[in-house]
């Protein structure tokens, strides 16, 4: 990837739904160039998907969650699938410090929150976890 590319995917960041056009004028390129560089960025896995961000408050009954998780052993592996494969576990991300893994969580209402940590909890591997309920969104 050069300089273009990173230009290219900040571009698309701000606004995946922006035109071809619009982004080749952007970046001073031609539209087939830029088109011919996107295609390559998604062939090349460097591009996964493109995707929206919604209001927080479009969707008023969502709880989210963030819940820190502690591994026991060489479980990562294992435990990261395990928590892919749940619905409800919404991005995962893995970290360093007290924490291994910082899961953000979102249900319908609490129990169905309840039900998901305690699935969570008896994922073999997870040592221990802390949980917090997001209460507001202050900057995406």
């Amino acid at each position: 990837m050069d300089d273009i590319d990173h230009q290219l995917l900040a571009l698309l960041r701000s606004d995946a739904r922006i035109s071809v056009m619009s982004l080749a004028q952007k970046l001073r390129l031609s539209r087939t160039t830029v088109q011919k560089r996107i295609d390559k960025l998604e062939s090349s896995g460097v591009i996964l998907a493109y995707t929206i961000k919604v209001k927080s408050d479009a969707e008023p009954h969502q709880i989210r969650a963030q819940m820190n998780i502690a591994l026991e052993g060489n479980s990562a592996h294992a435990v990261h699938a395990a928590l892919r494969a749940l619905p409800h576990v919404h991005s995962l991300h893995t970290t360093n410090g007290k924490w291994d893994v910082i899961a953000e969580i979102r249900a319908d209402n609490l129990e169905v929150l309840n039900l998901v940590l305690g699935k969570i909890r008896s994922i073999p591997g997870i040592a221990t976890s802390e949980t917090n309920i997001l209460l507001s969104v202050l900057k995406l």
